[in-house]
């Protein structure tokens, strides 16, 4: 089956309880199928500065071997939703500009399809987002001892 006829036929986009939307699959895909393989839109240093104060900044992810540039993975790339514990993992090609998703387990129908932003599929770093709840939840605990 096409690539193309797959995502339509088992792949859809719905909201994820407190993350926005993501991804989530319409039947049981086995472990180690390819479910996207998406181009990229690769970013200079300077046009990822410009991202900072839009909507699209928190869509981006690091790119290149250097770590100096940055894309926007076109298709469903972008709408995968973080996980420490990822039912998916991903490969990106930087010669040919493409982001590919993987199962790593077996996918039940309705499930929904997460990457680990840290790119390896159980690192434990906490991500920027994560870094930005414990370092507010740090304030409101300073905030509270000194009242």
């Amino acid at each position: 089956m096409a690539l193309e006829m797959f995502i339509k036929e088992y792949l859809h986009i719905e909201e994820s309880a407190g993350k926005g939307r993501g991804v989530f699959t319409k039947k049981d895909i086995p472990a180690g199928t390819v479910i996207e393989c998406s181009p990229v839109l690769v970013l200079s240093p300077k046009d990822t500065k410009a991202l900072e104060p839009t909507f699209l900044y928190n869509y981006y992810f690091i790119w290149g071997d250097t770590g100096r540039q940055t894309a926007i993975v076109l298709g469903y790339g972008s709408l995968y939703n973080h996980s420490y514990n990822a039912s998916c993992r991903y490969e990106t090609d930087y010669e040919d500009k493409t982001f590919k998703v993987i199962t790593r387990k077996k996918i039940n129908k309705g499930e929904e399809l997460t990457i680990n932003y840290n790119f390896y599929p159980d690192d434990q770093t906490p991500v920027w987002f994560d870094k930005k709840k414990l370092k507010e939840a740090e304030v409101t605990k300073k905030a509270a001892k000194t009242k």
